[in-house]
């Protein structure tokens, strides 16, 4: 099993005003306190920044969570918010390696601990394995259609290039894993999900996956049944710059993520030529007495830059790499749902034109009309709340991560400098002995 990773600290949300959620059906289900939009996208461009309020006409607060990252991040971030309520902590480790006579597959041990009242118990600990966190996702998609679920790792990996058995790959999985969570539980709609309750808390969560729990809300139906039959005109500005946005981030970082695993590829070929150059320098030596000593410093000073070389491959492909991947995703899931919000205005906007054709015997609008309209503007505040944290955390995200890769680079020269340094002493005349 991989060794045991240091505990990442999490933040729950800050104690929101609980009221009806727009989309939630007339009936006793409880969707959990509605999310605060924000009008401040940080997008390339400019967007007007406009006076928010639910559809209930209550005010918002524009203040969102920090990401549980910028703890970690040695740098004090401007953005880090201060007097935060954190009730909800939630930690992915010991991944052990279960054989059955079926199949073979890896389960990790969730633990929680919070002061929610949503809780009976103050700590939790149960085994999860990944396809848990897939139905994890899956409900939360379904119960919450307007909200930006974070991605998971790619389940399927290319058999015979990477061992999903193998200690560096689940431990990979591992942090993924971990990050998925932190990530619900740093949203202040999401982390109260039921479905969420019962993943952390259900010691048997195959009973729930059977039964099913019945509380897909008519909310995600209504989302999930609404089919291309509608045509949607245009985006609203500030939409079709989110999704402009969209497609440029997602292309450059696509782009990023190929060439830098091209890099760590002929990084790692290079790697295996330095492995087979030094001892070469030391074979010699033996043949060379008076020119053994700084041969085999400069045997030694190669194998000495070849652990250097070592340490900065396996830095990228640990910690660069799924950075990028994981952004990849986020993207991807951000376009769905605003290719959800797109239907929902579609079908509002179908509605509005059936009304319109029937003004003289309908001069009131109906119910139906206002209830998607009621969807257009949740999802609307939704997606733009959403979108600024995305925002957020992807800032605090890359600045760790670059400066954390320009360390990693500046430890690898200077190990090389000072390996090279060291033999320059060998190759100089020496003083005559006396």
């Amino acid at each position: 099993a991989a060794g045991a990773p240091k505990p990442l600290p999490s933040s729950g949300p800050k104690s929101l005003r609980e009221m009806p959620h727009p989309l939630a059906t007339s009936s006793s289900e409880e969707m959990g306190p509605a999310l605060t939009p924000s009008p401040d996208l940080l997008l390339p461009r400019s967007i007007a920044d406009k006076d928010l309020g639910l559809p209930n006409g209550t005010p918002v607060d524009t203040s969102s969570p920090a990401s549980s990252s910028s703890l970690l991040n040695r740098l004090q971030l401007d953005d880090d918010l201060d007097g935060e309520t954190r009730d909800l902590f939630v930690t992915v480790d010991d991944p052990k390696k279960h054989v059955c006579t079926m199949e073979t597959y890896i389960t990790y041990r969730v633990t929680t601990k919070t002061t929610r009242a949503e809780f009976d118990l103050p700590e939790y600990s149960v085994r999860r394995r990944y396809q848990d966190f897939d139905w994890l996702r899956n409900k939360l998609e379904e119960s919450q259609p307007t909200h930006l679920i974070p991605p998971l790792p790619e389940k399927f990996v290319v058999k015979g290039v990477v061992d999903r058995f193998s200690e560096e790959f689940v431990e990979t999985r591992r942090k993924a894993l971990d990050k998925f969570l932190k990530r619900i539980t740093d949203h202040p709609v999401l982390s109260f999900n039921e479905h969420f309750n019962v993943f952390l808390t259900a010691k048997d969560l195959n009973a729930y996956k059977k039964q099913g729990m019945a509380l897909l809300s008519k909310m995600g139906e209504s989302v999930k049944y609404v089919t291309g039959g509608y045509k949607l005109r245009s985006r609203p500005l500030e939409f079709a710059a989110i999704g402009e946005y969209l497609d440029t981030f997602s292309l450059k970082l696509g782009t990023i993520d190929r060439i830098a695993q091209r890099i760590i590829k002929e990084q790692l070929e290079y790697l295996v030529e330095l492995r087979e150059y030094g001892p070469v320098y030391s074979t010699w030596g033996g043949l060379e007495v008076e020119l053994s000593e700084p041969l085999e410093g400069v045997s030694a000073c190669i194998g000495n830059c070849c652990t250097a070389l070592e340490e900065l491959s396996e830095d990228m492909t640990e910690d660069f790499l799924p950075v990028l991947r994981e952004y990849i995703l986020y993207s991807e899931s951000m376009k769905n749902v605003l290719k959800k919000r797109d239907q929902v205005q579609a079908e509002y906007e179908a509605k509005l034109e059936a009304v319109a054709l029937k003004k003289e015997d309908r001069p009131k609008v109906p119910a139906d009309v206002e209830k998607c309209q009621d969807r257009v503007e949740c999802f609307n505040a939704d997606l733009k709340a959403d979108m600024e944290r995305w925002q957020n955390n992807k800032r605090q995200d890359f600045r760790q991560l670059l400066m954390g890769m320009a360390d990693k680079n500046i430890q690898y020269y200077e190990k090389c400098l000072t390996a090279w340094e060291s033999i320059i002493p060998l190759l100089q005349d020496k003083p005559e002995t006396k």
